[in-house]
């Protein structure tokens, strides 16, 4: 039996929704004593408060029992390839595909909307254009914020970070394309309002992008580099897509 890691707020019995992370990759070694690691970011997006958070390391081959032991899943970044042999992926994809089955909601980001794209008949490649780094404008449509209170005016514009190559080229059966960038066409998907996924990164902030830029700036080219460095030091809209993702994830649980 795998046992997920819990965090102290899943330790205190209440009647708030399960909510099981899927961590998929890890945050540099050199950034653990500055921030936390992947699966602890969304804790600190969401509230800690908002969900009884169970956590499964699925990138060292520990998964969940069943899609019955959380109310609803997160799928979080990762610098794996969704298209790469890696023994956990497929297992992975098979999990998403009874998640989706189930009709309990799911939220993936970055390599999440990758792989949950993959798994229900999508294409997922290495982009022919290259990275998209850093703070990014993305246009995300009404139907991705649904009924998030109007702090934020989509209209102008969504800015959120982002660290990716890999993107969702061919959408998969069931997926309506809910957002993109200049960079990235499939940059926001929407299953039937049972998943909601997203390639750039809400739960990063400022400081951990310049932290990744300084650990992992060798594998870009040193013009995107710069030219993310350029875009920092201007807000982005967490606070609404955190707000987005929690109504999401908690609106469709049934209360026990």
């Amino acid at each position: 039996m795998n046992n997920p890691t819990q965090t102290a707020a899943s330790a205190r019995p209440d009647r708030r929704p399960r909510l099981g992370i899927l961590q998929a990759g890890r945050s540099p070694e050199a950034l653990l004593d500055r921030f936390p690691d992947y699966n602890g970011m969304f804790v600190e997006l969401l509230g800690e408060n908002a969900f009884d958070y169970r956590h499964w390391p699925v990138l060292d081959g520990t998964f969940p029992d069943c899609v019955d032991d959380a109310d609803a899943w997160l799928i979080t970044g990762s610098r794996f390839g969704a298209y790469e042999d890696h023994a956990w992926i497929p297992p992975l994809e098979n999990f998403i595909r009874e998640v989706y089955a189930s009709g309990k909601p799911m939220v993936g980001i970055c390599f999440g909307h990758q792989v949950i794209a993959q798994a229900l008949g999508g294409k997922v490649e290495k982009f022919t254009g290259g990275w998209s780094v850093g703070r990014v404008q993305y246009a995300l449509d009404e139907d991705f914020f649904g009924d998030t209170p109007a702090a934020h005016d989509a209209s102008a514009g969504t800015p959120l970070f982002a660290f990716h190559q890999d993107q969702v080229i061919e959408l998969p059966p069931g997926a309506r394309n809910a957002g993109s960038s200049d960079f990235c066409q499939h940059a926001a998907l929407i299953y039937d309002k049972r998943i909601l996924t997203l390639q750039p990164h809400p739960e990063f902030e400022q400081a951990f992008i310049e932290g990744l830029l300084e650990t992992r700036g060798e594998i870009l080219p040193e013009a995107v580099k710069v030219q993310a460095e350029q875009t920092l030091g201007l807000p982005v809209a967490r606070s609404a897509v955190a707000e987005t993702l929690r109504r999401f994830l908690s609106g469709n649980v049934a209360q026990p």
